[in-house]
């Protein structure tokens, strides 16, 4: 057996491990057996490629090869251990730009092995079919680079999470991907260096066009469609690369991610068509500033008290909790509260943080057990028989603007009712709007109450205050 065979072999194993990691990533009881697979797959994937690269040219590809393996190892490793579970979503939006440029460089290469006749087509379709994957995959791997950039600079607070209203901004998205469809038949019939420089330089500001029109409310969406994007692009790598285990793992993430993003706009009761488009159709509401009155403040020490007085709590967390690094002592106050025979549950909207699944996997880490944490259509029915909600670091996902008030920029976006609850408690560090830039009227209702400073520190205050009274 040749080393094509046993690399073709070891492409379908990794493939099916890669099938199985999906699988045993979509429960948390499976999730750290589909981490396994994973790595076993990508383990077995790299020591097909090393055996393809001995057998081939080991004098040129094998330094190259092993010096890729090793600096790519270490950054990676080293950004795994200093990266902040708040600073996940924008790696992870880094992490696909790197696909959407390999991808491009890829085409590129693909574009030169055949200018220079390095590759040796038997029929003319042939030749024609490789056009366009070197075409399609550009457009598709520069559409991920930029738009992933725009991404990592919103989420990370380097960029204004506001959309970008440009004039006319939808035609030029439409009349992009008119462009391309034209340039691509072009380049089919008849290649040229220009064609792919111009689509390039297209797919490039249409990515990053793209993610700058929408709004920082839509964002943990807009990652999850980027994974898409950069799946395809991985896909479209493999058909160039001839390696199968690259279409196989490509074609995973990107149908995964284009169904999960599919999933959250349905939870948000927005249009998928019109995120994945850059906001098509979408016009940014009015924000003015509106007087909803004062706001009323509580302290820990009687937030303590009402805590252990109630019969039932929820908690809705957000993204301040992240920041804060709260999961833990949220973990030993819902222990303490259960110890005094309160039920306990936390209530999770689909978008709370910036990444799809971004607080399960902070309350997972802080031991927080499985059956009471619960999703957002779960838990809303029963707000009005809810003693207390803790609205830790939560913001726009619990805003009744969304359901009350036609005009705001988050209308008809679903949200935690968190307000029909006898009484509510919000953990912020100041009255600021959230990460959408909507004033939200739940700070000023009769049954609010804020307690302002760090959630962690907040927090503990609390689990100290409760830890006096007599269980």
């Amino acid at each position: 057996m040749n080393a094509t065979s046993i690399a073709f072999a070891a492409g379908l194993v990794a493939s099916l491990l890669f099938i199985l990691s999906l699988a045993g990533l979509a429960k948390h009881e499976t999730a750290k057996q589909g981490w396994t697979y994973g790595v076993a797959g990508m383990v077995i994937a790299l020591a097909a490629t090393f055996g393809l690269v001995i057998d081939g040219r080991p004098g040129v590809g094998l330094p190259l090869l092993i010096a890729g393996v090793v600096v790519g190892g270490a950054i990676g490793l080293w950004r795994a251990r200093v990266v902040e579970m708040t600073g996940m979503p924008e790696l992870i939006a880094l992490l696909h730009s790197f696909v959407g440029l390999a991808a491009v460089l890829v085409g590129w290469n693909g574009y030169r092995e055949a200018a220079q006749g390095l590759v040796i087509f038997p029929l003319d379709s042939l030749e024609k079919i490789h056009h366009a994957e070197v075409f399609i995959g550009v457009f598709i791997g520069a559409v991920t680079f930029t738009g992933s950039i725009v991404a990592f600079l919103k989420l990370s607070g380097r960029m204004k999470s506001a959309p970008l209203m440009l004039p006319g901004k939808n035609l030029l998205n439409l009349g992009a991907l008119a462009l391309f469809a034209i340039f691509t038949v072009w380049f089919v019939i008849s290649p040229a260096l220009w064609l792919l420089v111009v689509v390039t330089v297209l797919a490039l500001a249409l990515g990053w066009h793209l993610v700058a029109s929408i709004g920082g409310g839509d964002m943990p969406v807009v990652v999850s469609m980027l994974n898409s994007y950069s799946g395809w692009a991985a896909a479209a790598s493999g058909f160039l690369l001839n390696q199968d285990v690259l279409i196989v793992t490509g074609a995973l993430v990107g149908s995964s991610g284009a169904y999960l993003s599919y999933v959250m706009c349905k939870a948000m009761n927005r249009s998928f068509i019109s995120v994945i488009a850059g906001g098509f159709g979408i016009e940014a509401g009015p924000t003015g500033d509106i007087d909803y009155g004062e706001h009323r403040e509580i302290l820990a020490e009687d937030a303590a008290e009402l805590l252990a007085s109630a019969t039932s709590v929820v908690i809705t967390p957000g993204y301040g909790m992240a920041v804060a690094q709260a999961q833990y002592p949220v973990a030993e106050l819902t222990r303490q509260l259960r110890d005094l025979g309160v039920e306990v549950r936390f209530g999770i909207h689909p978008v709370a943080g910036r990444l799809p699944g971004h607080m399960n996997v902070l309350l997972a880490e802080a031991k927080v057990p499985y059956d009471i944490v619960l999703e957002m259509d779960e838990i809303n029915d029963d707000f009005p028989g809810t003693d207390v909600v803790l609205v830790i670091g939560a913001n726009d996902t619990v805003n009744p603007s969304a359901a009350e008030d036609p005009a705001s920029p988050i209308a008809g976006m679903p949200v935690l009712t968190v307000w029909n609850a006898k009484d509510v408690i919000v953990f912020k560090r100041s009255m600021a709007a959230g990460y959408a830039g909507v004033q939200n009227p739940l700070f000023f209702r009769e049954n609010s109450r804020m307690l302002f400073g760090d959630a962690k520190s907040k927090v503990e205050d609390i689990v100290r205050a409760l830890s006096r009274v007599p269980v």
